[in-house]
This record gives C-alpha cells, sequence and structure tokens, in this order.
C-alpha cells in the first residue's frame, strides 16, 4: 500500500492520533514539523533547511519508494551526512521500505558488498558521490540521482506497527565484511525515548553532527534530534581547529565523540582554550574514554555535562553514567539506560558476584532483531535469556555482547575488555583498557592502542602502540609503565607511530595497525622483563 499525503498540513491532534496509533519512525519528523516548521533541521557553514522543507522533501522520497518500491524492500542511500541523506531516511521510513545507509566514505567494493548483501532494490546517490570512487559500481540496484527527486507534499507515514523493519544497520567490518542489523521500528522508538529521557534534549539544542548516519551512533544523533526538534549541526571538517571553529561559529549546544575523535579535538589549541565553552551537553560512546582523556575534556569544557555511555550496534545503547559520578565512579560505564536491564553472565551462565568479570547481556526494547540474511550468527549473539527460567512460559531473546565487564557493590558496571580481545598473559587474564588508562596516566602520550601476540613464554605478549604528546618520551612512558603495572600487566614492546590508523566509523583499526608497514616515523623500545 502507498503512503498517503494529506492535500494540507493535518491539524495538531491528528498527528498526534497518528503517533498513538502505530509506530513510524517518519511520524516523529512529520510531528516536529507541525509543532514548529521554521525551526532549523540542518544547518551548515553554507546555510540552513527548516523542518517544513525536511519533511516536504522526504514526503517527495517518500511518493518515489512507494511507486518504486513494495512494502519491506530494501532502499539503500550512499550520500554525506545532511539534510539529502535525512529526507531519503525518512523517506523510506515513511515508505514501509528497508532503509540502508551506506557509509560515506565506502568505496567501491564495500558498497557493492552492502548493496547485494542487502538486496537493495534502489539506491539514491549523488553524481558527487559516484565522482569520488575510482570506478563504476556494479550492482542490479536502480540508481537514482538525488538531484532529480522534486515535488512538495505534507508527510503522512505509511502505517506501521512496531515489529515492521525500520532498516538495516551495517556495522564497522573490524573484523572482516560488515554484518547487516536489523532494526524495527519499534526498538528505533524505544531507543529515541530513552535517549531523549536521560540526556535531557531540548528543542532549543544545536546538535553538532561529526559522526556517518550509517554508524548506530550517527544515526541516534539524528533520530534523537530529529524526534525533540533540534537543530543537526553539520560539519565535515577532517582537521580539528576547523572543526571547532566552525562549531563554534554555528553555536554548538550539544557534542557526541567517539574516544579517537576526542583525543583529535584535544589535539586543537582552540579547543582545550574553550573555544566550545557553550556546550550544554557532551557524550562519549564507541570506546572506553580513558579516566585521563576524561579529566582533560572535562578542564576545556567546565560548564558542559559529560555523559560516558556504552553500547553496540545490535542495542542501539545500553549503559551511561550521569555527570555527577565521573569524579566518584572513574572508569565506570554507568548503569543500564531506561526500560533496559544489563546482567553480567559467567562461564556457567549464571550471573557472577560484585567484583567478578562476566559478558555483558543486553536485555530490553531497543534490540535488534538479529542479523539479515546470517541465521548462524544471529543464534550466537541473539540467544535465549540465561537468567529467566527454562520452563517459562514465553520466550525471551537477549545480545550476549562479546564485552566483559565488572560491577561494584552498588551496581555501576566497568568495563574490561572484549572477550575476544582478553590477553593472557603469565597466566592471568589482562583487559587492553586497563593497560591504556596506566598508558595515558603517564601523560606522555596522545593516543594508544593495546595489542597482543603470542609467545611461548607469556602466553601472550603485550604490544602498545602510542602516539606520543608533543615533548612526550617513550623511555620515560616505560619507566612510568614499569613503576606502574604488575609484570603480567607490561607491555613487552612500545610501538611509537605518528597516527594509528582509524575505520570508516572513526574507531581504530586494529587490523590495518597490524598490517601496517614499519614507516620510517616508527620507533619500538622493548621492555626489560
Amino acid at each position: 500500500m502507498a503512503p498517503s499525503f494529506f492535500p494540507s498540513a493535518p491539524p495538531r491532534d491528528t498527528l498526534v492520533g497518528m503517533l498513538k496509533a502505530h509506530s513510524n519512525v517518519a511520524l516523529r519528523l512529520a510531528e516536529s514539523a507541525e509543532r514548529d516548521g521554521g525551526r532549523s533541521a540542518f544547518v551548515d557553514t553554507e546555510g540552513r533547511i527548516d523542518y517544513a522543507t525536511l519533511a516536504a522533501r522526504a514526503a517527495a522520497f517518500a511518493r518515489l519508494f512507494a511507486e518504486s518500491a513494495r512494502p519491506d524492500d530494501r532502499v539503500a542511500v550512499f550520500l554525506e551526512r545532511g539534510s539529502d541523506a535525512a529526507a531519503v531516511l525518512y523517506g523510506a521510513y515513511a515508505a514501509g521500505a528497508v532503509a540502508v545507509v551506506v557509509n560515506e566514505r565506502y568505496r567501491p567494493r564495500q558498497i557493492e558488498y552492502v548493496l547485494r548483501h542487502s538486496g537493495a532494490e534502489l539506491l539514491v546517490t549523488s553524481q558527487q558521490m559516484l565522482e569520488r570512487l575510482h570506478r563504476d559500481i556494479d550492482t542490479p540496484a536502480r540508481i537514482v540521482d538525488v538531484s532529480t527527486v522534486g515535488g512538495d507534499g505534507h508527510l503522512a507515514p505509511e502505517r506501521r506497527i512496531s515489529p515492521d523493519l525500520a532498516q538495516i544497520i551495517y556495522t564497522s567490518g573490524s573484523t572482516g565484511m560488515p554484518k547487516g542489523v536489523v532494526y524495527t521500528h519499534g526498538a528505533l522508538q524505544a531507543g529515541i525515548d530513552a535517549v531523549v529521557g536521560y540526556l535531557g534534549l531540548l528543542p532549543s539544542d544545536r546538535v553538532a553532527s561529526l559522526i556517518p548516519f550509517s554508524s548506530v551512533y550517527g544515526l541516534n544523533q539524528l533520530l534523537t534530534s530529529v524526534a525533540c526538534g533540534a537543530a543537526v549541526l553539520v560539519e565535515r571538517s577532517p582537521v580539528a581547529n576547523q572543526m571547532v571553529s566552525a562549531l563554534a561559529k554555528l553555536e554548538a549546544t550539544v557534542l557526541a565523540a567517539v574516544p579517537p575523535l576526542w583525543i583529535q579535538l584535544l589535539g586543537a589549541p582552540s579547543f582545550v582554550e574553550g573555544a566550545l565553552g557553550g556546550l550544554r551537553l557532551a557524550q562519549n560512546a564507541g570506546g572506553h574514554l580513558p579516566p585521563e582523556i576524561v579529566r582533560r575534556v572535562r578542564a576545556a569544557l567546565p560548564s558542559t555535562r559529560l555523559f560516558l555511555q556504552y553500547g553496540m550496534t545490535e542495542t542501539f545503547r545500553g549503559t551511561y553514567l550521569p555527570p555527577e559520578e565521573l569524579d566518584r565512579r572513574p572508569g565506570s560505564m554507568g548503569k543500564a539506560m531506561p526500560d533496559t536491564e544489563i546482567e553480567l553472565v559467567g562461564e556457567d551462565g549464571g550471573e557472577v558476584r560484585a567484583g567478578e568479570v562476566g559478558e555483558i547481556v543486553h536485555r530490553g526494547p531497543t534490540l535488534a532483531l538479529g542479523y539479515w540474511g546470517d541465521p548462524e550468527g544471529t543464534q550466537r549473539t541473539f540467544r535465549p535469556n540465561p537468567l529467566r527460567p527454562a520452563d517459562a512460559p514465553a520466550a525471551e531473546r537477549v545480545v550476549y555482547s562479546g564485552d566483559m565487564a565488572r560491577r561494584d557493590e552498588e551496581g555501576f558496571l566497568y568495563y574490561v575488555s572484549r572477550r575476544e580481545r582478553m590477553i593472557k598473559s603469565m597466566g592471568f587474564r589482562v583487559g587492553p583498557d586497563e593497560i591504556a588508562d596506566v598508558l595515558h596516566a603517564s601523560g606522555e602520550i596522545a593516543e594508544t592502542v593495546i595489542d597482543a601476540v603470542a609467545d611461548a613464554e607469556r602466553g601472550e605478549r603485550i604490544v602498545a602502540y602510542v602516539v606520543l604528546r608533543e615533548g612526550g618520551s617513550a623511555q620515560r612512558l616505560e619507566r612510568y609503565c614499569r613503576a606502574e603495572l604488575p609484570a603480567y600487566e607490561l607491555p613487552a614492546e612500545y610501538v611509537v607511530r605518528a597516527e594509528l590508523p582509524r575505520l570508516a566509523s572513526g574507531k581504530y583499526d586494529m587490523e590495518g595497525l597490524r598490517l601496517a608497514g614499519r614507516g620510517s616515523e616508527e620507533r619500538k623500545t622493548t621492555a626489560r622483563s
């Protein structure tokens, strides 16, 4: 069934009734446009687009998709972050299609994989995006130039209920080709409500957009901003000082970043000197932020409330640490977000005691359905609740994260490591992030990634890849670590790099780090055992 379009703007009570009647995520855009259509939806250094215009643009794409595809067909978008990409995404939601946002930094082989794997019927892109690639894309999907889609209309999304499919989100692919994580309208709506609630996002907020919409973190920013009618500020410069200057000029009030991006910002004098002092909220997700980096970020943003968060592509978001707890609980990832439970499960399938390490298991309404086209992978990650009686009348699936953590006596969680990244050194299980925290505390480094290689004597030999701060010393770093770390946590090797490679998601590229050639900028020191 094709979506309908009101001949004139629907009255407010009609939209409220629609929101109660069904769960299409596009209703959030329709409501924000009706509530205050003149409010800025997207802003960059070149101009702005308001919510009424964004909704009308999404309605034009919804009409195209309704005419060209059936409900639940996959519609892909390969565009830069911005209003066009958002309009295509919400148009897909509105038409009842399944959206697939392709990372804007992907190359042809990765794009072709996502299109083939998802079975996308349509690909909306631009000539500019295609010209960036070194060859044509080989795909049976019909390619639509975003500039050719015009028209107007008031957005009236197709009726969808909570279990209906909304989107396939592809993981960063750090351990191989990316997996397609399937989300429903209901899960996205639940995630929006939870995050808007605990962050306290406001219609007056101006939210910096630095992370691709293709990632669950970047999508989170977009969906929550649109839901509360905030302005999304698009900044694309890879240079930290330019990034800070643009966000200051655009008067950003909310900033979200991953650990490598926070470290990049700390390298910008303007950021350290308080150029973004107008920020009301700041968020970290996408990896553990060492306490020393937290301290430096807070020093640069003394009036900003900083939320440390944890989540994964399969869960939308999982935990958060309120700003009020930062001093009392350094290194903590907080507690479960509203309407969510986080359990720590041991090897025996039971819950571990306070202080013990267990695997993080997520339970709640924001969980994805599973992996697209991968029933075996789905069964490995999305499993029956281990803490529910086997003879319970209702089956329930939870997400086994593969992340290891411990819980203190008051219930606050502390991240330890990925299960597959736990290092076995001298008979001890070691978490890489615990070692990284000590390296950062030395004051000698700007960045580090901890890795391990097989070793006949130690079990695994710990390798620390580091980028030194200005004036930093590898020798002083080694001496500090020898004084602060037990022998089984002490890196056997320090590899100094000018920079650390990153994935398209902004996270560190572990495989690229290991495979990178030994350049002239690299220096090694080996710790004495």
